[in-house]
């Protein structure tokens, strides 16, 4: 009895184990543990530069662009910049975190950089997003305030002024809408005899605001050509952002397929 009991035990045995499912070797299909490395390997090392591009787009928003932003209603245009350059700062830590996890097959490690992947998609498709959305925007806002902003504080916060006068520069304009938005001015009723800055003037001397004939000043305003060059601006962010945003979606994907298949294979 005890002998038949060892048989039909042994037996009870065997029959489970063939019903355990065998593991995968790493290279059954054409998604394999080694192609889907070496995939993932030359993912990393495209988007190590995307990331630099990005990061480089934003900073030179960032630093070049920055003294216009006073004269923004509001703080949308830096907010994408930032947003650029945290999605692209991300790049090659994140690649190191990738290279990590692909080397030592590690689930946690993939399982972060399948998260941070996810994350850079979602920063750099909201900055481009909110971009496209503002680039339409920024016009009427521009048209609305930044009258008010000559107006209002022009001589009064040092910061507007140099944004005004910068911009009265590069732009080779006058006002708002024109010159002759000064004469309603704080500023203007300060001094009546200053018509116009100094940075209208086409030749800037100290004081040459005092003529507003058009051989010495500019009369066109600066709404218009201050809103095309912004709104231009916007074009290149948004199409950075929604552009390079296509490219962490394909490491996202085979990670996740990596992270499966690594928990199923065996050496």
């Amino acid at each position: 009895m005890a002998e038949e009991k060892k048989k039909k035990d042994s037996s009870a045995l065997l029959s489970k184990k063939k019903k355990v499912k065998p593991r995968k070797s790493r290279d059954a299909d054409c998604l394999s543990v080694n192609f889907l490395k070496c995939v993932l390997h030359i993912f990393n090392v495209i988007f190590m530069f995307a990331g630099i591009g990005v990061l480089i787009v934003g900073a030179w928003t960032v630093a070049s662009r920055h003294r216009f932003v006073p004269l923004l209603p509001t703080p949308t245009y830096p907010a994408i910049a930032y947003l650029l350059v945290i999605a692209g700062g991300m790049g090659v830590p994140l690649c190191a975190l990738g290279c990590c996890g692909l080397k030592t097959e590690n689930r946690t490690s993939l399982l972060c950089y399948t998260y941070f992947l996810l994350f850079t998609f979602i920063l750099e498709l909201g900055a481009g997003g909110l971009a496209y959305y503002y680039e339409v925007a920024v016009e009427f806002e521009l048209k609305a305030e930044l009258n008010n902003t000559f107006i209002a504080n022009y001589a009064l916060d040092v910061v507007v002024t140099d944004a005004v006068d910068l911009m009265q520069t590069e732009f080779k304009c006058c006002g708002a809408s024109r010159y002759s938005d000064w004469r309603r001015s704080a500023w203007h009723q300060h001094d009546p005899r200053l018509l116009v800055p100094d940075s209208c003037c086409k030749t800037v001397t100290s004081r040459c605001g005092m003529r507003d004939h058009p051989s010495n000043i500019y009369h066109n305003g600066c709404v218009t050509p201050f809103t095309s060059h912004i709104r231009e601006h916007l074009i290149i962010l948004a199409a950075v952002g929604v552009g390079m945003s296509v490219i962490p979606i394909f490491g996202f994907l085979f990670s996740c397929i990596l992270y499966v298949k690594i928990k199923h294979v065996i050496d």
